[in-house]
């Protein structure tokens, strides 16, 4: 019954606000000088991959801060390893490959590391050569996929559906 209530919620959720692109509005980052915490996506990110039993949990402010200094919706990359590894968890060991690159067969030197990488490839491989849509990335990041776009706006609105409002190209 309860996944019955989730589909539902999601269906009226993305019917009457689709999520198409990634790109943060300005007024969702925080600004140099803010006190960063109290920083309410930093709460709502770690208390989500925490219920998930991430590895990714203690690295909610570097995915945040990644995020913004590429002008990336902060809900992307966790999202991205939901539909990837189930958050982190199943990745090859020791990877830090939580992102599916190379189909799981490319290592990173740490958590920190592979956050850094993949929000900087994102910005410059992706929004900066015109894929702003999560379904534009989809294209790209997971040909050919007709689903990964799809479960990658579901596990956004999982993050938060109420938070940033998006640039639609």
């Amino acid at each position: 019954m309860r996944k019955i209530i989730y589909l539902v919620l999601f269906l009226f959720i993305t019917a009457q606000r689709p999520v198409q692109a990634y790109v943060a509005e300005n007024s969702a980052q925080i600004k140099k000088g803010e006190d960063t915490k109290t920083d309410t996506r930093k709460l709502i990110l770690k208390s989500f991959l925490d219920k998930k039993q991430s590895p990714l949990t203690n690295y909610t402010e570097k995915i945040i801060q990644e995020s913004d200094k590429n002008n990336l919706d902060w809900r992307l990359i966790p999202a991205i390893t939901g539909v990837e590894s189930s958050f982190g968890k199943r990745i090859p060991y020791n990877s830090y490959n939580a992102y599916g690159w190379a189909n799981g067969n490319y290592s990173f030197n740490s958590w920190d590391n592979s956050i850094e990488i993949v929000s900087d490839t994102l910005n410059n491989k992706y929004v900066k050569r015109g894929a702003r849509k999560i379904t534009s990335i989809a294209k790209r990041y997971a040909p050919p996929s007709s689903t990964w776009a799809n479960k990658v706006i579901y596990f956004v609105n999982q993050i938060d559906p109420s938070g940033l409002a998006f640039a639609i190209d």
